[in-house]
C-alpha cells in the first residue's frame, strides 16, 4: 500500500507542482483554481460517504481501492489535453471521484493489517511513503520545466499513476471478511461510537480552514513575481519540495510518538500550527526566507493531520464499522476542503489575501480548541 501511494503521489504532484501556472496560462484567477479545487474535494466527499459503507456491506475493499487509483491515474494525463480551465475542472473531478472511492478502503485494509499498539507506525509509516512520492513530482517537474512544455509533463504523470493500481492489484493481499448484506447505511451511520462522532466535529471545523495547498504555490509565485520574474515557478516549486520532504520525514516519527504518548494532544498541536502557519500568510513579505518558514510549517501540520486523524480512527471504531468510518470522516474532510478552498480562494480575488488567510488561520485555531478539549474528557 505504501508503494501503490509513492507511485500515484508522484504523479500526483508533478501535475500539482504546475497546475497553478498552467491555469494561469489559461487565463485562470486564483477564485477558479479555489473553485476547481472545491468542487472536485465536494465529488470527492460524497463517494467517500458510499464507498466505505459499500465497502462493510460487501465484505471487499481491494477492488474498489485498484478502481480510484486507475481512474487517478488517467485523470492527471487528461489535463495535457484541456484548452480552458473547464477542462482542468473535469479532469479534477474525475480524479477527485477515483480518490474517494479508494480512500477510505484503503484506511480500512491498512487498519486491519496491523495491531492496534501500531495504529500510528503504520498509518505514519504510509503517509511518509506517500509523500516521498510528493516530493519526487514536484522534483521531476522542477527538473522537466525547462525542457518539456507542461503539457507533456501531465501526459508523464500517466506512467507512475498507472503503475500505482497494478501495484495495489498485484501487491496488496486483502484478508478474507464475511459480507453484511443487511448492513443499511443509516443504521450503520448511527451504530458509529459517540466519541467518534465528537471527534469529527474538531475534524471538520478545522477542515473548513484547511485549503489546498496549490493554492500556497500561487501564493509564493505571485509574491516572489516581482523580484524573480519567470524564476518565480521554479522557486515556489523547489518551495513546496521542501515542503513535502519535512511531510515524509515527520510523518513516521509522529506516528510512532503518538503510540507511546496518545495522539489527540499531538494533533491539537497540528492544527494550532496550521492556524500559526495562516497568519504568517496574512503579513508575509517578499523574503524567500519567510516563506521557507511558512513552507516548513505546512508540511509539519500536513503530516500531523494526516498521520493522526487516521490513527485516532482505527482506536475509536470497530473492525466491522470501519469502511463506514473512514467515509464519514472522509467526507467531512472533504467537505472541509470544499469550502476552505472555495473561500479562501474568492476572499483572496474580491477582498484581500489577508482576510483569505486569516479565515483559515481562525477556522484551524478553533479545531485546535475543539480537539484539545476531547483530549481532556
Amino acid at each position: 500500500m505504501g508503494v501503490a501511494s509513492l507511485l500515484s503521489d508522484l504523479g500526483h504532484e508533478m501535475a500539482t507542482a504546475i497546475l497553478p501556472a498552467f491555469l494561469v496560462s489559461l487565463g485562470a484567477s486564483p477564485s477558479v483554481l479555489g473553485t476547481i479545487e472545491g468542487i472536485a474535494d465536494g465529488i470527492s466527499s460524497f463517494v467517500k460517504l458510499g464507498a466505505g459503507w459499500y465497502s462493510d456491506r460487501i465484505g471487499k475493499r481491494k477492488a474498489i481501492a485498484v478502481l480510484g487509483y486507475t481512474l487517478t491515474g488517467l485523470a492527471k494525463g487528461s489535463f495535457a489535453l484541456a484548452n480552458s480551465w473547464i477542462h482542468v475542472l473535469i479532469g479534477r473531478s474525475v480524479g477527485w471521484f477515483g480518490r474517494g472511492i479508494r480512500s477510505p478502503v484503503r484506511d480500512a485494509l491498512l487498519a486491519d493489517s496491523v495491531s492496534p499498539s501500531a495504529y500510528g507506525k503504520a498509518f505514519g509509516f504510509h503517509r511518509g511513503m506517500d509523500t516521498a512520492g510528493a516530493i519526487l513530482g514536484p522534483l521531476v517537474a522542477f527538473l522537466l520545466i525547462s525542457y518539456i512544455t507542461h503539457r507533456q509533463i501531465f501526459l508523464l504523470t500517466l506512467i507512475p499513476g498507472l503503475l500505482s493500481a497494478i501495484v495495489f492489484a498485484f501487491w496488496v493481499k486483502e484478508k478474507p471478511r464475511d459480507p453484511n448484506h443487511s448492513l443499511r447505511f443509516l443504521k450503520s451511520y448511527h451504530a458509529l461510537p459517540k466519541e467518534f462522532k465528537k471527534f469529527l466535529i474538531g475534524v471538520g471545523i478545522f477542515g473548513i480552514g484547511d485549503f489546498a495547498h496549490t493554492l500556497l504555490i500561487l501564493r509564493a509565485i505571485e509574491i516572489l513575481k516581482p523580484d524573480y520574474g519567470m524564476g518565480a515557478e521554479g522557486i515556489a516549486v523547489l518551495l513546496y519540495v521542501f515542503h513535502n520532504v519535512l511531510y515524509a520525514m515527520v510523518s513516521f516519527p509522529i506516528g510512532a510518538l503518538s503510540d507511546r504518548m496518545g495522539r489527540m494532544g499531538l494533533l491539537a498541536f497540528g492544527y494550532f500550527l496550521s492556524g500559526v502557519m495562516g497568519m504568517c500568510l496574512m503579513f508575509v513579505t517578499g523574503s524567500i526566507g519567510y516563506l521557507v518558514i511558512i513552507f516548513i510549517l505546512g508540511g509539519i501540520y500536513i503530516a500531523m493531520e494526516d498521520a493522526l486523524e487516521g490513527a485516532i480512527a482505527a482506536d475509536l471504531l470497530p473492525q466491522e464499522l470501519r469502511g463506514t468510518g473512514y467515509g464519514v470522516m472522509a467526507t467531512v474532510n472533504g467537505l472541509g476542503d470544499f469550502f476552505s478552498s472555495l473561500i479562501v480562494g474568492f476572499l483572496w480575488t474580491f477582498a484581500s489575501p489577508f482576510y483569505a488567510f486569516g479565515y483559515a488561520a481562525g477556522m484551524s485555531l478553533l479545531g485546535s480548541f475543539i480537539i484539545l478539549n476531547l483530549k481532556k474528557e
